[in-house]
């Protein structure tokens, strides 16, 4: 079986860097022994900086020093073409450069917190072509997978 592919949003970053507990820990933890092959975009760099420097400053460092433990692959935000070409997407349009992104890399789950754009409408992952969930829900889905 080839290494599960999940693609984080900035959500599920900040979660996995300022929560020392919880899911998304586990998922950068298991990213950083090669368990799993994870995907964020540039946009998700950007917006994850942002937050944390605005929220909790103090976790900047450590933000950083994660991005390099966990071995995360970076992809490159679509292009304004790519992005107003697929805006049926999603209802949000700032959430249409993330969806776009862990698509291009194919992967088997998109991990998030968001709820009201991502979560609570479960037609964006039926256009998508790809599963999204909270971490837990990932995490779930790994054990069940590797127990069949």
């Amino acid at each position: 079986m080839s290494k599960i592919k999940v693609f984080l949003d900035s959500s599920a970053v900040i979660a996995g860097v300022i929560l020392s507990a919880g899911a998304a820990r586990v998922l950068l933890v298991m990213s950083e022994n090669g368990q799993i092959e994870t995907f964020i975009s540039e946009q998700v760099i950007a917006e994850s900086e942002r937050s944390i420097a605005r929220k909790v400053p103090h976790a900047l460092p450590e933000f950083r020093q994660t991005l390099k433990d966990a071995n995360l692959k970076v992809v490159h935000n679509p292009t304004q073409e790519e992005i107003k070409e697929n805006l049926y997407l999603i209802a949000d349009p700032e959430d249409v450069p993330i969806l776009l992104a862990a698509m291009k890399v194919h992967v088997d789950y998109l991990a998030t917190h968001n709820r009201r754009h991502f979560l609570d409408d479960p037609k964006v992952a039926e256009r998508a072509g790809i599963k999204i969930g909270t971490p837990g829900d990932i995490l779930a889905w790994i054990r069940e997978n590797l127990s069949s």
